[in-house]
């Protein structure tokens, strides 16, 4: 991460084919988030609309050239931390994504939260911190999200990352939901 100023820590994606828990966890999650993803297109008045399975739309991702799996594990030691970013990879991105926390905070690691930046329109940046548990999942928006305003719904531009970790060791899963270029 160092290298391309993303941070301090190691992230190694997975290659195809996926781990059997990992592509099936990838499978039945997209099929749950679809129809959220489909209600944020509707709300924000985009094109986009996203297939019921994830093949169908793994096959729109390969049309655009986007055909390396994104799902990656990340591992922080003390000092490590991971830069606001989007995991944005080619022109299609899943509106939505999935982080899971492998390791115990308070145990195994302290420091090391889940950052998460809404930027909105002339006004200034809202951050919240999120701890997990060992074994506990949040799935967060890749890009922007939906939010309510006097003339309708508008894009609110999020980031995320992760905080430096004071001691240990943080594991944890992503699973994104388009594939790379």
């Amino acid at each position: 991460m160092e290298r391309y100023r993303f941070g301090v820590g190691e992230y190694k994606y997975f290659a195809a084919p996926l781990p059997p828990l990992v592509g099936a966890l990838r499978v039945q999650l997209y099929r749950r988030l679809a129809p959220v993803a489909n209600r944020w297109a509707e709300m924000l008045d985009a094109d986009e609309r996203y297939p019921g399975d994830l093949a169908a739309y793994l096959a729109r991702c390969a049309a655009h050239g986007q055909c390396r799996p994104t799902p990656l594990l990340l591992h922080y030691t003390t000092g490590g931390y991971n830069c606001l970013h989007q995991d944005l990879y080619g022109a299609l991105a899943f509106p939505l994504q999935l982080t899971c926390v492998l390791s115990e905070a308070g145990t195994d690691y302290t420091g090391g939260e889940l950052l998460l930046v809404e930027q909105r329109p002339r006004a200034q940046s809202r951050g919240e911190v999120i701890t997990l548990a060992r074994g506990e999942a949040v799935i967060f928006p890749t890009r922007f999200r939906p939010v309510g305003g006097a003339r309708g719904y508008y894009r609110a531009t999020m980031r995320h990352g992760v905080s430096r970790l004071h001691s240990g060791e943080r594991l944890s899963l992503g699973i994104i939901f388009h594939d790379a270029a």
